[in-house]
């Protein structure tokens, strides 16, 4: 997910590392923190993220591929002449669905189409994208991607305040390795850390370092499984803990009518009342170091 440009945005890097075996916290107490869920506890149990819209802003999306299944349309923004190409070449978006889906088999995905041939794309594209699926109706944004370049930061939050304003939520990598990324880090934003200690069927509501009353969600970096593939030998990343905060939360969007990171925040803390410290107490395990899919 490294920037090589002024104008670029890139995808995470992707770890193919063996994971440490350990567990996540499992405490809820009032002094503990951060806050854990799993599908199994309110307000997520029960619920498939029935006609929530999640528009995927990626690679495009297999459609019919066996763990997505049907999208609902989408679009796409880079240029190819009369029609809407929304085949993912690359694969990326087509996994990233397939993540979401396995916690939202309810949900309506839609493809908006940034990347075609190379994991890399512009700024001003990636705000298109956020436009337009919050003028389509989605509920949640998921951006698995983002850029280190505070320069574009104008750009991308007028995009987000755009989408915030239409009630939709927008998801996207808040940190890894040390580098903040965009859009991920704007205070609006569901934004995601990587936490190779969680199960897929987990969730950690968290503060940041610097502000504990901004949420932040630490998730699974493991897609969905691939029969016959190795967990360590699939990809993984803070691309695909992105996609399982997204499918928790359309879970949430579908009990509780979330519109907003502040919705969220606020009911969670009902559910699991806590006291906030700050994250510089738990050790975050780092992002893989591989080199990102882009040049």
């Amino acid at each position: 997910m490294r920037s090589s440009g002024a104008n670029r945005c890139r995808f995470p890097p992707f770890s193919r590392r063996p994971v440490r075996l350990s567990t996540c916290p499992t405490s809820n107490s009032a002094d503990t923190y951060p806050l854990r869920f799993t599908l199994a506890d309110p307000p997520f149990a029960g619920h498939t993220g029935r006609d929530v819209v999640v528009a995927i802003v990626d690679s495009g999306i297999h459609d019919g591929h066996p763990h997505v299944g049907q999208i609902a349309g989408g679009t796409s923004l880079i240029p190819v002449g009369d029609g809407v190409d929304l085949v993912d070449r690359l694969g990326h978006g087509t996994a990233v669905a397939a993540a979401i889906r396995e916690k939202g088999p309810g949900v309506a995905l839609v493809a908006v189409k940034v990347f075609d041939r190379q994991l890399a794309t512009t700024t001003d594209m990636l705000a298109q994208g956020i436009v337009w699926a919050a003028d389509h109706g989605a509920n949640i944004i998921n951006l698995s991607l983002g850029t280190a370049n505070d320069a574009r930061t104008d750009v991308l939050r007028a995009a987000v305040q755009h989408a915030t304003s239409r009630g939709s939520i927008v998801v996207s990598a808040h940190e890894s390795d040390g580098v903040r990324w965009l859009p991920g880090a704007l205070n609006t934003v569901a934004g995601v850390l990587v936490d190779w200690s969680c199960g897929r069927d987990e969730l950690l509501l968290v503060g940041t370092a610097d502000d504990v009353t901004r949420p932040l969600f630490r998730a699974s970096g493991y897609p969905r499984p691939i029969p016959g593939v190795p967990r360590e030998k699939n990809l993984s990343g803070i691309s695909f803990a992105v996609a399982n905060v997204t499918g928790f939360l359309a879970r949430g969007i579908e009990a509780r009518g979330w519109t907003s990171v502040s919705d969220i925040q606020r009911d969670l803390e009902s559910v699991r009342p806590r006291t906030p410290v700050s994250t510089a107490t738990i050790p975050l395990p780092s992002e893989s170091t591989t080199t990102p899919l882009s040049t």
